[in-house]
């Protein structure tokens, strides 16, 4: 790994609470690991037809069947107000589990910016790159200003492009710091940039770190945490667009999407990070 790469605190010891949990029986996790099984292969048969589709009709079948393989294993999606659909669009949210590609495809369908080990998942790997995901290599941070430039590309072209600049995911009760890079493509780009909060609940209401995907958990236990489950919602909360030209340098405006975040969760804010981070990135990555 490089230097640079982020990794979250967040271990499943430390983090992952599971003693307030209600969960399932054996024949209902059954029931959701098929459900879920079978919804994900079902997208994979059908996503070289999908990709022929024009856009509207695209992108409502990508809400139907994200929305659909988050209930087969169990969770219910909860997007209070549509994230909005303007040209040319930055979506960046907190990152905590795997399920939130799922539910960020599900608020705004578009191309998602994700670490190239998910590229090599079983299943999700291949349908992420018929679905156009844009993959960092995070040993190789002399890359980033290619992906930058990408990403700029695509918001030019009126399109959508969603990211998890924390860079790792955490458990949802503490936040990491947003990595500036990818925020300089909306500067290039003239884009909006939207802030969304991604939370899990209960069904009572109360917060639950089950579905995190954190320290040396493994993709499988994940899965099999949030399969467990009983009632359990994910939330996706839109926030208000930070509108081009807002902020002309990049790291003011990704302290005002992070600011927006974790003020919505009501918690305390971001841990700070040694100077020697955002220095290192300047120098690898090559981002002015």
């Amino acid at each position: 790994m490089s230097a640079w790469s982020p990794v979250g605190p967040c271990t499943p010891l430390a983090c992952l609470d599971d003693s307030a949990t209600a969960v399932v029986g054996r024949a209902h996790r059954i029931a959701r690991w098929t459900a879920g099984g079978a919804v994900i292969v079902l997208g994979v048969v059908l996503s070289p037809l999908v990709r022929r589709l024009g856009a509207a009709r695209r992108d409502r079948l990508i809400r139907l069947w994200t929305r659909s393989v988050a209930r087969g294993f169990g969770v219910r999606v909860r997007v209070p107000a549509p994230v909005p659909s303007p040209t040319g669009l930055l979506v960046v949210a907190n990152h905590v589990s795997w399920l939130d590609i799922l539910l960020l495809a599900a608020a705004r369908p578009g191309r998602m910016v994700a670490k190239k080990e998910i590229g090599g998942w079983p299943v999700i790997g291949r349908l992420a790159g018929r679905g156009g995901t844009l993959f960092i290599d995070r040993d190789r941070l002399r890359t980033l200003p290619d992906t930058v430039a990408e990403v700029a590309h695509v918001l030019r072209g009126s399109g959508a492009v969603a990211a998890f600049p924390e860079g790792s995911t955490w458990c949802g009760r503490r936040q990491g710091r947003f990595r500036p890079a990818l925020f300089q493509a909306a500067l290039d780009a003239g884009a909006g940039v939207q802030p969304v909060l991604i939370r899990y609940l209960l069904a009572d209401g109360r917060p639950t770190t089950a579905p995190a995907f954190v320290g040396e958990d493994t993709l499988l236990d994940s899965v099999r945490r949030v399969v467990a489950t009983r009632g359990l919602v994910a939330e996706v909360v839109a926030l208000p667009v930070i509108p081009a030209g807002a902020h002309q340098e990049r790291r003011s405006l990704a302290r005002a999407a992070e600011a927006a975040v974790y003020s919505a969760t009501g918690g305390p804010p971001p841990p700070l990070e040694e100077r020697g981070h955002v220095e290192r990135e300047r120098a690898v990555a090559g981002v002015q």
